[in-house]
């Protein structure tokens, strides 16, 4: 259930920040806040886009922040009930990871990779796991299968390309049996190519 006064907004694009889109909707533009992930996913000046949006009202100010999928949103809202944890530091959560990976982060209690995230310590990684244990049980699909998927995973982030792009793409080539983490990186790499 969506608890937020605007819980979606449509328009066109018409400017992309590394963590702002300028929303045009009926002679109105809105800067509406978003992580990395989505503003490499919004498009291009002139293009149609909606986003799932969460208001955050605080004493001295209105924040819309937007994202292109429900379970980015939730994600959202469910780290912002964390003691400690703003709305700035979760979009750098959700730049660094998709919803998927960080359900497999909090299950396998992994504070080295939260700790990947600017802003976020030991401490506040511990924190977010021991209060996110439960609460991420959306169907979110794509999680690494296993140490070799996991470790190809971490060579495509590694590489550049984001953590949502590197997932699709190792979800998206078949499995044949006992295929190496250089195989299965490679495989990646040319299906990213449209190879």
């Amino acid at each position: 259930m969506v608890s937020t006064l605007i819980s979606s907004v449509s328009g066109i694009v018409e400017a992309v920040g590394a963590d702002w889109v300028d929303v045009s909707i009926g002679g109105i533009t809105l800067r509406v806040s978003v992580p990395g992930s989505t503003a490499g996913g919004v498009g291009a000046a002139g293009d149609a886009v909606r986003l799932h949006t969460s208001l955050q009202v605080r004493e001295d100010s209105l924040t819309l922040f937007g994202f292109l999928t429900e379970d980015e949103r939730h994600t959202f809202d469910t780290l912002l009930g964390i003691n400690g944890v703003g709305p700035r530091l979760a979009l750098a959560v959700l730049s660094r990871f998709a919803p998927s990976s960080l359900a497999a982060a909090v299950d396998a209690a992994d504070t080295a990779a939260l700790s990947t995230v600017s802003g976020v310590g030991k401490r506040t990684a511990s924190r977010i796991i021991l209060e996110l244990k439960g609460k991420l049980d959306l169907d979110w699909g794509g999680a690494p299968a296993g140490p070799v998927d996991a470790d190809a995973l971490d060579a495509l982030i590694a590489l550049g390309y984001s953590d949502t792009e590197a997932r699709r793409a190792l979800a998206a080539i078949p499995t044949d049996g006992a295929v190496s983490m250089e195989d299965r990186v490679r495989d990646a790499l040319q299906h990213l190519a449209g190879v």
